[in-house]
């Protein structure tokens, strides 16, 4: 299936509102849609077009992954139940480190979180609501990446020959599926979203799963998850694209106290970029990376080595996996 992208100089916010407010209300009908909500600003935009169209036939979920930064899940509910969107949270840690287990391959992995999501989780909720429709929020990037083969992206179905349908038993809804990034901020920000969330930086569909190298594990998860909010508190006034921090996977040599400790080494990336085609490393200030990499060796159990990434995408992507 061709998609043919809106750019955002054709992109008139309103009239793509109540186009696609029609088009979610018109598939539906009668009938109840399941709603994937993450907190990113894609996600955040498909759930309050999916509440314009079809109000309480429309049931909200978070998916707690164990996956997400510190406090994810209840910070993003909250937010939308401020907003008059009720949202539940729907605790699914344990399947999805039972479907990670022993695997290192990034394909592999992003395969398990897409079975995972969609078969197990979503597919439940489904037959326990009666509901025949889930919406997400895949954008243009998502499907190009995964097209081209740069990278699968764990929400891309039918553009790979994925009847959910038949699969799954229900039709996924992508309402932002021709927009990238820039141009669904526009749409959030006409939606009525805070700037919290219409500039908030990307965040990837596997969460957090997407910058462990290797074995996704509890562990290794929560050395990243704080590793993340440390680079996040450090960066978020840089008006950047992008920051995030990867863990890889083989131990290296460090020193403490005067003793040699085997321990982890994370990865810091910032990204300057308009569309995440292509993106450039934000050239930080030394002071800023050294306090990055005191507060990451310190404040994170384990870690004794910090390193930032200074090669463009392309050839390097964005995120690591």
């Amino acid at each position: 299936m061709r998609i043919e992208e809106i750019r955002i100089e054709d992109l008139h916010t309103e009239e793509f509102v109540e186009r696609k407010v029609r088009e979610i209300s018109s598939a539906v009908g009668s009938g109840l849609a399941i709603n994937a909500l993450s907190g990113g600003v894609d996600s955040s935009a498909v759930t309050m077009l999916g509440h314009r169209a079809l109000g309480e036939r429309l049931k909200t979920y978070f998916i707690e992954n164990g996956l997400m930064r510190h406090g994810e899940p209840q910070k993003v509910v909250s937010l939308f139940e401020g907003l008059g969107v009720p949202a539940e949270i729907v605790d699914a840690k344990e399947q999805f480190f039972e479907a990670l287990k022993d695997l290192t391959d990034p394909e592999e992995k992003r395969e398990a979180i897409t079975q995972t999501f969609y078969r197990d989780v979503f597919g439940q909720l489904v037959r326990e609501s009666g509901a025949r429709y889930l919406l997400q929020g895949t954008n243009y990037t998502d499907v190009e990446e995964t097209v081209a083969g740069i990278k699968r992206q764990h929400n891309i179905l039918e553009q790979l020959g994925i009847d959910t349908e038949e699969q799954y038993g229900y039709t996924v809804i992508e309402p932002v599926i021709q927009l990238r990034k820039t141009a669904i901020r526009e749409v959030a920000k006409a939606l009525g979203l805070p700037e919290e969330i219409y500039n908030r930086p990307p965040f990837p569909g596997p969460a957090l799963a997407a910058r462990v190298i290797g074995e996704v594990t509890q562990e290794r998860v929560e050395i990243v998850r704080n590793a993340t909010r440390i680079v996040e508190e450090e960066l978020c006034e840089t008006e950047t694209f992008q920051y995030l921090a990867i863990l890889h996977e083989d131990r290296v040599t460090g020193m403490r106290e005067g003793k040699r400790e085997y321990g982890f080494q994370v990865e810091v990336r910032c990204w300057d970029s308009k569309d995440a085609i292509t993106g450039s490393p934000t050239r930080l200030r030394y002071d800023v990376l050294d306090k990055l990499a005191e507060r990451i060796t310190n404040e994170v159990p384990g870690v004794v080595s910090v390193t930032y990434n200074i090669t463009p995408k392309p050839p390097s992507t964005i995120e690591a996996i």
